[in-house]
């Protein structure tokens, strides 16, 4: 097997992607998009940007005087997608399989599944699939703004890419565009199209959680929630020399999608650990940031904890509560002032939860403010919604039987307590707008989508409220916006598994090998383990690992196996049978088939003779026959020295080579051969 590290991701929206080799098969883990690298650019200008637009583009008047990063300093351009780094370096035909492990892990794939020769199988949860869909969609919807300013460009290679035009740049834009290294420049593409995402979509493979699916009757994949996502998983790969478990981003405890099902990945052959997300949440606890992690494990009785030793509800449940609550309250007090409210947040779960929160808490304060959900996709979305319980969590689903709707927002759409529009500019918007009021909307990134107006629009008040995501440069994010007299909230959300817990489910899952990146060596300690060898992986580098098992396992029907007649060959401690037939591979399993006029008995063919010849014993027979033989040692044709050559002289003349697989006699006399093959083939074992 062989692991090769393309992309530690960044974070929930960026998740990591990795290449592994098995069985013969090639298989392609996640195909991500850097949509944290849209900030090297500037949104859509408007007219109070003329200048700076118009003095970027300008190449005479651009020149690097200091390393100053200011508005002007952004690429004033259509923007280009990051994909991962070197997988543009692959050769899309020779991919054999695609897993999509979250519906943020299927966001590149389109730039893939266009390029030439491409006939990969992709799987996907069925509802991942449906989720990223919509988000690719309205990622498409939202790019076409930039497509309507700058108009059509034909060029493959955008001025902004040269390196005159790099050199030029602030050394923060410099490192996105490029990375550390300068070797990312390859990794960005041109915006794909609505038609690319159709043709993407025919080329799916969905699934359930769960259900088994088998790869060119070789390797058997199955899927299990990983609780980040609704539809988000972890993967079991069964070949014949043993089963993988992939393990990526996981949360023990979530609100809307399906708990993770940790326990299937139990007991495999070797385990993949792809969550990265603690290398964030240890920076952070390091940093003293005023969220800690929610899924830190803490001191509490037995009776808090599942049968793992996990803490799985109240505290985190309390905790991640708290946070919601301490969020909208900020709102709540927000719009009181007098302020609007603006959440790019794009998770779907976080988005969700808030909306219930938050009407909540406005109910109870007697406050009537407008919420807005602003998004292309967002009506079809929130109907898709009411008809998915089967991917939801426990709560969730019991609210169903208990005839209450899965999610608050179909009251509150009832009631008109929400208000959902396609964008900014349609009519039903504009006529029920009204300020202050709270808007939930895309694009996290603040360079795109209805946030870009919005943020405009509310940037210099300083009563209204900008909730985000965490993030790794807030001042590169607000840059075009600047002065920036909003109140601004960072928040951060669980995505992964905590550090505290990683080792205590690595001794839970028990597998025989564990490859573990690096950048987390330092963090955890697995040199008292003993139950599971660790090796571990670095990003863009090739880890080679030994065959999980020594031998496979073939199925054969009773009624065929109780026909066989073994022979025993004690020096080897085997069992060997005769036959003739057929072996075939399906669903990861070896098959045995016999002709139907066909016997196992050995009585009805030839004899066969196997083993390896004992020149002692050869030379001890020749004697008894009265042949004098010596013997030395010599080399064949391959260079091998482990050979010997045995010479008789009278009565007979010969040449006999004995090899490590065969055993050759060189003569004139056909006869002499006969003589001299019986006196092996009485040395030698028969079946």
């Amino acid at each position: 097997m062989k692991f090769t590290c393309l992309s530690k991701g960044r974070g929930f929206h960026f998740p990591p992607c990795h290449m592994l080799n098995c069985c013969g098969i090639r298989i392609l883990l996640d195909c991500p998009l850097d949509l944290s690298a849209l900030m090297a650019f500037s949104p859509v200008p408007t007219s109070l940007d003329a200048f700076s637009f118009e003095e970027s583009n300008n190449n005479e008047k651009r020149q690097k005087i200091e390393d100053l990063l200011e508005a002007k300093s952004l690429i004033f351009a259509e923007p280009w997608y990051k994909t991962v780094n070197s997988l543009h370096l692959w050769n899309a035909s020779l991919i054999d399989v695609i897993l999509i492990s979250s519906p943020m892990g299927i966001m590149g794939l389109p730039f893939l599944t266009r390029r030439k020769g491409f006939s990969a199988k992709i799987y996907v949860t069925l509802a991942s699939a449906r989720l990223g869909q919509l988000m690719m969609e309205d990622l498409v919807s939202m790019h076409a703004e930039f497509r309507q300013f700058y108009g059509l460009k034909e060029s493959n290679f955008p001025p902004w890419l040269r390196q005159e035009e790099l050199e030029i740049l602030p050394s923060v834009l410099k490192e996105i565009l490029a990375g550390k290294d300068g070797v990312e420049l390859g990794a960005w593409m041109p915006m794909y199209s609505a038609a690319d995402v159709k043709d993407c979509m025919l080329k799916i493979n969905t699934l359930n959680y769960a259900q088994e699916v088998c790869y060119n009757g070789t390797l058997v994949i199955k899927a299990f929630s990983s609780g980040v996502e609704i539809g988000s998983c972890n993967w079991i790969l069964n070949g014949p020399k043993g089963d993988i478990a992939y393990l990526s981003n996981s949360c023990f405890f979530s609100a809307h999608a399906m708990a993770f099902d940790y326990r299937s990945l139990r007991g495999t052959c070797a385990l993949i650990y792809s969550d990265f997300s603690s290398l964030s949440d240890t920076q952070d606890i390091e940093d003293g940031d005023n969220y800690t992690d929610p899924t830190s494990d803490k001191l509490l009785p037995p009776s808090f904890q599942d049968s793992d030793g996990f803490n799985l509800n109240s505290d985190e449940d309390l905790e991640e509560k708290e946070k919601l609550v301490f969020i909208c309250s900020c709102a709540i007090e927000c719009v009181k002032d007098g302020g609007s409210v603006l959440i790019p947040i794009n998770r779907l779960g976080t988005i969700l939860q808030l909306l219930e929160e938050m009407t909540t808490l406005l109910e109870a304060s007697a406050t009537e403010v407008p919420v807005y959900i602003i998004s292309s996709v967002a009506e079809e979305l929130l109907v898709w919604l009411n008809i998915i319980p089967e991917w939801l969590c426990k709560q969730r689903q019991e609210r169903l039987f208990s005839g209450e709707f899965l999610f608050a927002h179909v009251k509150l759409l009832k009631e008109k307590k929400i208000h959902v529009v396609p964008d900014i500019h349609s009519h039903g918007f504009l006529k029920n707008w009204r300020e202050p009021c709270i808007v939930f909307c895309p694009h996290w990134s603040l360079r795109m989508g209805p946030v870009v107006h919005l943020l405009r629009r509310w940037c210099g008040d300083p009563k209204s409220l900008l909730i985000l995501e965490d993030m790794e440069n807030l001042e590169l994010a607000l840059l075009p916006f600047k002065p920036v007299a909003m109140k601004v909230l960072q928040c951060l959300f669980p995505s992964g598994i905590g550090l505290q817990k990683v080792q205590p489910l690595l001794k839970t899952l028990q597998p025989k090998t564990v490859l573990f990146p690096e950048d987390l060596r330092l963090k955890t300690n697995f040199s008292c383990e003993k139950s599971f060898s660790v090796s571990y992986y670095t990003e863009a580098e090739t880890l080679k690992v030994s065959r999980q098992k020594d031998s496979s396992e073939i199925k054969i029907a009773a009624d065929l196996a109780s026909q066989f007649y073994w022979k025993t060959f004690k020096k080897e401690g085997i069992n060997v049978n005769r036959l003739k037939g057929k072996l075939l591979m399906e669903n990861g399993r070896h098959h045995l088939f016999l002709d139907n006029d066909k016997k196992t008995s050995s009585g009805n063919s030839s004899l066969l003779r196997c083993g390896l010849l004992d020149s002692n014993k050869f030379l001890a027979k020749l004697s008894k026959m009265g042949i004098n033989a010596s013997m030395e040692r010599g080399t064949d044709d391959a260079g091998s020295t482990n050979v010997r050559i045995v010479h008789t002289e009278k009565p007979y003349k010969a040449l006999i080579e004995i090899g490590n697989t065969s055993t050759a006699i060189t003569t004139v006399d056909a006869n002499v051969a006969s003589i001299l093959y019986k006196a092996i083939d009485n040395i030698l074992d028969e079946v």
